[in-house]
């Protein structure tokens, strides 16, 4: 899929212009584009699938937990449960079109942003927020187990507000115990 832009008034199809999935603006990402991609990784483009394909793809990289895409859908007037949308996100992740950020305990988010990269996780809004790949360097991994091999390397760098004492010690280089 790629866009067209006016050169002089003709429509001119470049490189710089190839938008990868998922899409970045919500008017690049037809119904079409959510159906092509879900046969793309053999997944049946059904209604369920085709509504929350929408909602999620269509405002660009986001992270969302199941209970916000569910409220979403309640507000886009779509008849689903909560199980539908669990299952659909574990579809979607299985087939690669999600990842899944696990923050803490049962509380995982969904990321629409597949890429290789990290993340910051708010404690306090809960929210997450992407960390380039390239913003992080990880080393000394241990060896994995006979017979395994490391798929991955995914980093959640935790942040909470800092109260004021702690701030202000920060600022005078000691630490606190």
């Amino acid at each position: 899929m790629s866009i067209l832009s006016l050169k002089d008034g003709n429509p001119v199809r470049t490189q710089a212009e190839q938008i990868p999935w998922p899409q970045k603006a919500p008017a690049a990402c037809p119904i079409s584009a959510v159906k092509a991609r879900l046969r793309s990784v053999g997944l049946r483009p059904t209604r369920q699938r085709m509504a929350l394909g929408w909602l999620l793809f269509a405002k660009g990289d986001r992270h969302v937990s199941a209970e916000m895409l569910y409220e979403e859908a309640l507000r886009a007037r779509e008849p689903l449960s909560l199980a539908t949308v669990y299952n659909t996100l574990r579809q979607f992740s299985e087939a690669g079109l999600l990842r899944q950020v696990s923050v803490s305990g049962p509380k995982t988010f969904f990321d629409t942003n597949v890429s290789e990269h990290h993340h910051f996780y708010n404690e306090d809004d809960e929210t997450v927020v992407d960390i380039p790949g390239s913003e992080i360097q990880v080393s000394g991994l241990p060896v994995a187990p006979e017979g395994m091999m490391v798929s991955s390397v995914e980093v959640i760098v935790r942040l909470r507000r800092a109260d004021a004492e702690e701030t202000a010690t920060k600022l005078a280089g000691g630490q606190r115990a």
